[in-house]
């Protein structure tokens, strides 16, 4: 029986030892943003990708604002020229769970009327607003870091301007995490992304990232920084060079060194208060990091205390020696408040013992994610913003209708409750110099029940899959370049109630289905378009000829002018060659005229000799006397 639990044990051993070699590497993407090379930072030569096809902007040399952003040298900004949104489309990203980091960056010395302040989406959900002075601020302020879930294999960061400075982005980083990293409850999950409002370590010297704390890769390399006191000299900072047990471990991977330092409170004033500014009416979810590093307590129950955040008590009897098992072992305790007003205040209290103690802790707001909109209506956007050529000023780039605070610029949004997502009920885009065409794709907008292109340059033909839209009530495509007849298929669009094709250069007979619900209250204009007839109002349509009949007449009108023209050719030199013939005759008639005269004489002499002749025969001998 021992035996046969020792070999148990051995297998289980050996089966641990090889999930642990075989665990894959996390994903990571890091973009050093308008950088033309790769380029890797020190200390920890860290490699990152240069910015290419990604998204728009300019690239240029900036410079960062504080210690926790990168050493790069180069950033990408945009100017309102450039379009109100852009965003950077990254591609090929694995699905799972992962934390997105931006760094900003400036091109100038900022100034309280140049600093840029702008609003960030990650995947089509708004997550922050940079404030004023951020800048100069704390090193928290110098990025964004949020965990979401990435499951369509791409990442779409977005950066939408204010009106007060422009966007200018430094670098980029999407590093994989483990799929349940810091699970708070039952909300937890694809619909909700936590963005980092704080992190510290109590009682460190130096701010840090998990890289420098030797951490673990699937923590995400998370920035530390560094707080010395809660204020007010309510606290002191002790340490330990003692190695903390139950650190590093799935799924958040702590760093042991953030529980080697600590603030424990005072006998002057024997709580620990942490009170800092939050934005109102929203939930955020609180991690508090313990570990017993003090030396006087040596077991459970000298230290007892009771945590409350905002006056509720929501930890009453933390014993850090108890519940982690013994000293110098991490203890990691996580509640979710919803906050009113603009404080979160986090209060220790000790129940037994005279010290309240504290080494890190971490704060995020849970954000309800976006629902997108439709991937197919997304996609038929995309082909109309490609045809139509529409200028940068529109900026058509990230998600049509979300974050509901930046919806595209002439595109309509309405939310479907059946599919959940946002779709396209209407197009506005009249008088914006549009110099393109109408696109087939156009059909994939199935929800629109509105399109207004007038007043623009759109040429070509009217396309028949607009037949497809068939929930479609006003169809504006007035004073426009189009050309060729009206499909047969806009006779399929019974909801239609207002179609204006004036001022453009159609031609042909107007569809018998279309005019005949001008007798249904339909508002229908056909005017200005020299080629249409069909309808009262317009000229009376003649023999109506298919387009196979339009070709042979066609045909047979060039090859009957090819015959003309081959007739009066031989005609034409017919006429020359007899012309020639007669200068020719004109020329030699006196020699022709003597030679002739000639031919007679000659003749006359020969017929009187002859005859002659003939007498003398016919009289026999004379005799001459």
């Amino acid at each position: 029986m021992q035996r046969f639990r020792i070999f148990f044990l051995f297998i289980c051993f050996c089966v641990a030892i090889q999930l642990v070699c075989s665990r894959h590497e996390p994903y990571v993407m890091r973009i050093s943003c308008g950088a033309r090379h790769d380029a890797h930072t020190a200390p920890t030569n860290t490699r990152w990708y240069k910015d290419f096809a990604y998204t728009g902007g300019i690239p240029i040399n900036g410079t960062r604002p504080s210690f926790p952003s990168p050493p790069l040298t180069t950033l990408r900004y945009f100017p309102l020229s450039e379009g109100p949104e852009n965003c950077y489309n990254i591609k090929r990203v694995p699905r799972g769970h992962y934390s997105v980091r931006i760094f900003f960056g400036l091109v100038a010395e900022p100034s309280f009327d140049n600093e840029p302040m702008f609003d960030v989406s990650v995947e089509g959900t708004l997550v922050y607003t940079l404030p004023s002075g951020w800048s100069n601020h704390d090193n928290e302020r110098a990025f964004l870091e949020t965990l979401i879930f990435l499951d369509d294999g791409t990442a779409f960061l977005c950066f939408h301007s204010t009106g007060h400075g422009d966007p200018a982005i430094l670098s980029i980083e999407i590093l994989q995490v483990d799929d349940r990293a810091y699970y708070f409850g039952p909300d937890f999950g694809k619909g909700t992304i936590i963005r980092t409002v704080k992190r510290f370590s109590c009682g460190a010297k130096d701010s840090k990232f998990d890289v420098d704390y030797n951490g673990d890769h699937w923590g995400g390399d998370r920035f530390w920084n560094s707080i010395t006191t809660f204020g007010q000299n309510s606290d002191r900072a002790i340490s330990s060079k003692n190695s903390t047990m139950s650190t590093s471990k799935a799924p958040n991977f702590y760093p042991g060194s953030i529980y080697q330092t600590a603030l424990m409170s005072t006998d002057n004033e024997p709580e620990l208060t942490y009170t800092m500014d939050v934005d109102p009416n929203k939930r955020y979810s609180v991690w508090l990091h313990f570990a017993e590093i003090d030396p006087s307590i040596t077991s459970a129950g000298q230290r007892v205390m009771a945590i409350s955040i905002n006056g509720d008590t929501v930890f009453p009897d933390v014993d850090i020696v108890k519940m982690a098992g013994g000293t110098n072992s991490a203890l990691v305790l996580n509640t979710t408040v919803a906050v009113s007003g603009r404080t979160l205040t986090i209060t220790l209290h000790p129940k037994k013992g005279t010290h309240a103690i504290i080494n890190a802790i971490e704060i995020f707001e849970v954000i309800i994610a976006e629902s997108k909109t439709l991937l197919d209506e997304v996609r038929g956007l995309q082909s109309l913003k490609n045809a139509l050529g529409l200028p940068l000023r529109l900026g058509w780039n990230g998600d049509p209708c979300v974050p509901q605070q930046h919806p595209w610029s002439g595109a309509d949004c309405q939310f479907d409750k059946t599919s959940n997502k946002w779709v396209i009920d209407g197009i506005g885009l009249d008088n914006q110099g549009l110099r393109g065409f109408l696109p087939n794709e156009i059909s994939r907008l199935r929800h629109l029940q509105s399109i207004n292109l007038s007043g623009n340059s759109i040429h070509g033909p009217i396309p028949t899959a607009l037949g497809m839209v068939t929930i479609l009530e006003t169809l504006d495509l007035s004073y426009n370049f189009f050309n060729g007849s009206i499909p047969e298929s806009l006779g399929q669009l019974t909801s239609l109630r207002t179609l204006n094709l004036n001022g453009n250069s159609l031609s042909g007979r107007i569809p018998a289905a279309l005019g005949g619900r001008l007798l249904h209250r339909a508002s229908f204009n056909f005017t200005d378009n020299a080629g249409l007839c069909g309808i009262p109002g317009l000229p009376t349509c003649g023999t109506h000829l298919t387009v196979g009949a339009k070709i042979g007449i066609g045909l047979g009108a060039c090859v009957a002018v090819l015959l003309i023209a081959t007739c009066m050719t031989c005609w034409w030199k017919k006429q020359q060659n007899i012309l020639r013939a007669q200068r020719i005759a004109a020329r030699d008639a006196p020699y022709a005229k003597s030679r002739t005269q000639f031919n007679r004489d000659v003749q006359m002499s020969r017929s009187f000799s002859h005859e002659h002749t003939r007498t003398a025969a016919e009289n026999g001998p004379t005799l001459l006397t």
